[in-house]
């Protein structure tokens, strides 16, 4: 029998655990790995396909999205020195979205370590504070555990682990086999009684009781909504628990923060209890400090570390209401529900709503009319990729979950430029299902590249941009802040053409009245096409509730806008936004 080298037999133990393609560009220190991928005869010959991005942060983003839609391990990998670097981004958000990724990180000959060689880094080191596990391997004899050990650390700690493998190691035969993969099902975190108890006692005295609830809720929906109904509590979500909460959700609030929407702010901080569960909501600015809160979340580490709470429950959702809903007295005077419930309904159909009802003949387009208009003629089973900033909002206020679609985004590393890569690793994942990827143009042009890699595997994204010239998001920050918007302009850019160039099915939308047609034709199209929007620059999203110091930051920079000169953009400015600022009866008492 043949002895095989390093690289082969990691090659075997990733084709073990279930793992179906690496992402990443081919290069030096690299090189054994891809030889052993190629020899492995690819997918649909029981091997591993070699996936070719144009920047290894599209293979991190990519491998991060297929991880998360799938919940089974991906893998990327970056050569020596800036071919790991690059993966670096990407590997923190999908480390920070409970992604299991591994990373092959190869290196420099092991002889040349810690002699200032060319390229030389050290990826044991760099990337242990976007890992759960970071190991390198310096001995073939070494490997096999090392690997083992991390494919077991990505899976079980929902997370990254990186392996640094120098090219000379990779490439030297080893006997034996490796340890095998161990597969288990996701187990049941069960909660303290005592906990349980305490919690139920404080709900059952409670006059009214608000939820706000995160992704953590995903195998505890229909709980989740049993002990709404029990207690009369609205329910307010995250944008990562959008997807589980908000369809078919008869408590439905909306959401809060600076992409919130609807009366979840109202509702949080109107109720006598606020019951967190399975969300890590990191804007303490938006959770009320003067309502008594309890949490439940099966990581204890993230008990207490937003707000203070006076009450705790270490488990997982389901379990754990599971365990509550028996020891929970029905609340029957719902006066709290149903008026925060008619408060959510008032504020979608004439705040929410008039960010689409009168735009739809204005020009430039206003997004969020673009943004309604993709809602409704996406496929039902549709997976969406948001980029971050505006589009993170036009997503969490107009497009719809079901039950079927699901949505990506950077949401706990804020990335720019997730949507396209993500959309990539979504597609290669899901071959037959529609994928939008949401860009702004921001997002887009930095990694403009990966249009190529969507062109040469023929990959039927749909990649719909919100072409605004301008950080959106960035120019919101200012002007809440009192300054007036500074480096946030591109020039602008006519992506449709970039796409054609590449052979890519592209329009771009520049009349309301062509988006529906526009974008039917590139969602209908069989292959890769992008849309791309030009969309008013001075559109900004507000949230639903603002306090009297934002507005007065937001007159503030238009003030100075004119003083500067500006006095056309502040014109614009406030014709695009005055539509959406609040009656001094709608700001915030507590700001």
């Amino acid at each position: 029998m043949s002895t095989k080298n390093v690289a082969e037999q990691i090659v075997d133990q990733l084709i073990e655990a279930g793992v179906e393609r690496i992402y990443g560009i081919v290069g030096d220190s690299l090189n054994p790995i891809v030889d052993a991928v190629r020899r492995s005869g690819g997918a649909k010959a029981g091997g591993i396909d070699w996936i070719h991005v144009r920047h290894e942060e599209a293979a991190a983003f990519a491998a991060a999205a297929e991880a998360q839609l799938t919940g089974k391990l991906a893998v990327c990998a970056g050569s020596c020195g800036p071919g790991n670097l690059h993966l670096i981004n990407g590997l923190y958000d999908a480390n920070r979205s409970g992604a299991p990724v591994l990373a092959i990180a190869s290196q420099i000959p092991s002889v040349q370590i810690g002699a200032s060689f060319f390229q030389e880094t050290h990826p044991d080191r760099l990337f242990i504070e976007c890992s759960v596990y970071a190991e390198l391997i310096s001995t073939p004899e070494q490997s096999p555990r090392v690997v083992h050990s991390a494919l077991q650390h990505a899976v079980a700690k929902s997370g990254v682990a990186v392996i640094t493998l120098p090219g000379d190691v990779a490439d030297q035969p080893i006997g034996g086999a490796a340890p095998s993969y161990v597969r288990t099902a996701r187990p049941t975190l069960v909660p303290a009684a005592v906990d349980v108890e305490k919690l139920a006692a404080a709900m059952n005295a409670a006059e009214t009781v608000a939820i706000f609830a995160g992704a953590g809720v995903r195998d505890a929906r229909a709980e989740l909504l049993q002990l709404a109904e029990v207690v009369g509590a609205p329910i307010g979500h995250s944008l990562r628990g959008k997807e589980y909460v908000q369809y078919d959700n008869p408590f439905d609030i909306g959401m809060t923060g600076l992409l919130g929407y609807g009366a979840a702010h109202a509702g949080i901080h109107d109720a006598d209890l606020l019951l967190l569960i399975g969300t890590d909501f990191p804007y303490n600015q938006f959770l009320p400090d003067k309502v008594r809160t309890a949490q439940i979340d099966n990581a204890a580490e993230k008990l207490g570390r937003r707000t203070s709470l006076d009450f705790a429950v270490h488990g997982d959702a389901k379990s754990t209401l599971a365990a509550l809903l028996p020891l929970v007295e029905r609340k029957t005077d719902r006066r709290f529900l149903d008026r925060t419930l008619e408060q959510h309904n008032k504020l979608m159909t004439k705040v929410v709503g008039a960010y689409t009802k009168p735009v739809k003949q204005r020009t430039p387009i206003h997004p969020e009319y673009a943004a309604s208009i993709l809602d409704d003629i996406a496929a039902v089973d549709a997976i969406f990729t948001t980029d971050t900033g505006m589009c993170n909002v036009w997503t969490a206020r107009y497009l719809n979950p079901n039950g079927q679609r699901r949505f990506i985004s950077s949401a706990l590393h804020g990335s720019m430029a997730n949507a396209l890569p993500h959309a990539i690793g979504a597609q290669v994942a899901f071959p037959t299902r529609q994928v939008v990827s949401m860009s702004g143009d921001g997002g887009l042009s930095m990694l403009l590249g990966e249009l190529v890699t969507v062109a040469m595997y023929r990959l039927p994204v749909k990649v719909v941009v919100f072409n605004n010239s301008t950080l959106g998001m960035v120019k919101l920050e200012m002007l809440v802040d009192g300054i007036p918007d500074f480096g946030v302009d591109v020039p602008a850019t006519n992506y449709a053409a970039v796409a054609a160039a590449l052979g890519i099915f592209s329009t771009r939308i520049e009349d309301p009245s062509d988006l529906e047609s526009g974008m039917r034709s590139a969602l209908e199209h069989d292959g890769p096409a992008l849309v791309d929007i030009v969309t008013d620059p001075n559109a900004l999203s507000l949230p639903p509730t603002i306090t009297g110091e934002q507005v007065k930051g937001f007159a503030m920079a238009m003030s100075r806008m004119v003083m500067n000169g500006g006095v056309g953009e502040a014109v614009q400015m406030a014709k695009s936004n005055l539509r959406n600022m609040p009656l001094p009866s709608q700001l915030d008492p507590r700001g």
